[in-house]
């Protein structure tokens, strides 16, 4: 582990060195900002660090992925800084939906699905139609969605109408279908297009028409990639590179304590590295990090005011998961596992049932990574993942005891716990799905609600913060700005949505924020070009940016290493 030598003063200070705060770090290092990123783990990546066992390498978060193709808003970011950044292919086979009853495959040609409803469901056929030409309307609206993800607080006023208008297209393909939440609603939303029970069992799981809609809509426009190779791990480690190779620093093992605020304004940090306390002084602070810590243990008494925090604090959240990682002794093909990601379900299990986190009902997804990358194993053996939701205050707090410090204290009763949950999942895959699959499992791995808590530092050890919807929208509970001039807040507690998208769009507005009060032109310059003003071509050639020379390679996973060794024997 290297240790720290941070300057005494940054531009830019950003706390969590997540896939946002590293893009952040490396935003800012391209436009000439001296910044640091400060990083509680010993990794970078925070959901996307992965993690190694033996010679298997697991992905720990991605288990769909969009805007991360050629024309999509993370490659549009990714390449402001460098043309070396990991690439992702296209995902064909999609989802798999299965039960007692159906097995249903969502491709990147969904046509295919729609033919076989209407053969399966004549009686249906209008129905069917209008349902797969809506989701396609969708689709053709997110393809606008990369010209729009510039926040309106880095907006003059007389942008604002424009921006409106082009909202309010984009918006409105989605607009009929809002309405149509929960049981009641689902049901009547489908009943628009088809009646029969089965084809509603397929969506048994979805809380609303849009999400039964959306994963069609972007399986029309070509909008799901596979991971790059080496995995998610490779996203955060190209981003560590660049970011060092143009000025920026970053720390590990360096924890936040609090936030240094001078006449309302951030005027730095000061942190904890093992056992030692630093003070760094800064201009800015970029919050890319869980927004009630920040609130309540990093600010000082009063600086946010109570109504503020009170809603954050009810705000509800997306749920964090129960993850059973399996290395195996066969490649996953051989166990009859594709690309495609697996929710196996029983639709007689009420909706709310599904969701809830139960091992004996909730719905399973299940991913063999190693079918996507060959590299996360040896050629012989393979990965397989499942999870299901979960939730911190599940099981009486997973059978941890909380020490003054609210610190979980994970003991035996905790690990035989989430045993008993692997167990459960594995015998209901087996039952269902692969016959056998214990007698091939060479290690497993359980992560909860508690893991993702102790390693991210987000709140229940959520996934991607609040979750869109009418409360978390009424209640105005993500924003950039903070009541602390020069205090920003990135990641998902920024922006309502979850995945790579949202945290990399707010890193690239977070900068401009930044910008808009440090630089204005090389704010106009990144304005430019996320409001598609501007050409990569053009960017690239601007003389505002700091060079970069796209030296980045890709280290071997530890399948990799070994089989060069085998190879060299």
């Amino acid at each position: 582990m290297r240790e720290i030598n941070p300057k005494e003063h940054y531009e830019v200070v950003i706390i969590g060195g997540g896939i946002s705060g590293l893009t952040s770090a490396a935003l800012f290092s391209k436009v000439g900002i001296s910044c640091c990123v400060i990083e509680m783990d010993n990794r970078p990546g925070g959901y996307l660090a992965g993690f190694r066992r033996h010679d298997f390498r697991f992905d720990s978060a991605i288990h769909w992925l969009n805007n991360c193709g050629p024309n999509g808003l993370v490659t549009k970011i990714f390449k402001i800084i460098g043309d070396d950044y990991p690439k992702c292919r296209d995902q064909h086979h999609i989802r798999r939906f299965v039960s007692d009853e159906f097995d249903y495959l969502v491709t990147n040609n969904p046509d295919e699905l729609r033919d076989q409803w209407i053969k399966e469901f004549p009686h249906e056929k209008k129905g069917i139609l209008r349902f797969f030409k809506d989701a396609k309307k969708i689709g053709k609206s997110f393809d606008r969605y990369e010209k729009l993800s510039r926040t309106m607080n880095s907006m003059k006023w007389y942008e604002y109408p424009v921006h409106g208008i082009k909202m309010l297209r984009f918006a409105m393909p989605f607009i009929p279908h809002v309405r149509f939440t929960g049981n009641e609603g689902l049901k009547k939303g489908l009943n628009r297009y088809f009646k029969d029970e089965k084809l509603h069992r397929v969506f048994c799981s979805e809380p609303d028409v849009l999400s039964c809609l959306i994963p069609i809509s972007w399986a029309y426009i070509k909008d799901f990639q596979l991971p790059p190779d080496g995995g998610s791990q490779s996203f955060p480690e190209w981003l560590m590179y660049a970011t060092e190779k143009m000025g920026g620093d970053i720390f590990f093992k360096s924890k936040v304590k609090e936030v240094i605020v001078q006449d309302n304004k951030a005027r730095g940090v000061r942190l904890d590295h093992r056992g030692k306390e630093y003070e760094i002084k800064s201009d800015f602070v970029v919050a890319a990090c869980d927004a009630e810590t920040l609130f309540e243990k990093m600010l000082p008494s009063k600086a946010i005011p109570e109504k503020m925090i009170d809603k954050l604090k009810g705000a509800p959240l997306y749920a964090s998961a129960l993850t059973v990682a399996l290395g195996i002794d066969c490649p996953a093909e051989e166990l009859g596992l594709g690309e495609e990601i697996v929710f196996l379900a029983d639709p007689s299990v009420p909706r709310d049932e599904l969701g809830k986190g139960d091992p004996h009902n909730s719905g399973i997804h299940i991913l063999a990574s190693t079918v996507r990358d060959k590299s996360l194993s040896l050629p012989e053996h393979g990965t397989i993942t499942l999870f299901i939701p979960a939730w911190m205050d599940n099981n009486n707090n997973w059978e941890c005891e909380i020490d003054k410090n609210g610190n979980y204290i994970r003991g035996e009763k905790y690990n035989a716990l989430k045993q008993k949950y692997a167990d459960i999942l594995i015998d209901r895959v087996e039952e269902k799905l692969i016959p056998n699959l214990r007698k091939h499992i060479l290690y497993c791995d359980v992560a909860t609600p508690i893991t993702h808590h102790r390693y991210t530092g987000n709140k229940n050890g959520t996934m991607m913060a609040q979750k869109p919807g009418k409360e978390n929208y009424q209640g105005k509970v993500a924003s950039y700005l903070t009541p602390v001039d020069n205090l920003f807040l990135s990641g998902h507690w920024a922006d309502l949505g979850g995945g790579i998208p949202i945290a990399i769009k707010s890193s690239i507005n977070t900068t401009l924020l930044v910008l808009q009060k440090r630089d204005k032109k090389r704010f106009k310059l990144l304005a430019k070009y996320m409001d598609g003003k501007l050409s990569h071509e053009k960017l690239k050639s601007s003389d505002l940016l700091v060079s970069y020379d796209n030296s980045w390679v890709k280290d071997p996973t530890p399948a990799q290493k070994k089989m060069k060794r085998r190879e060299e024997e």
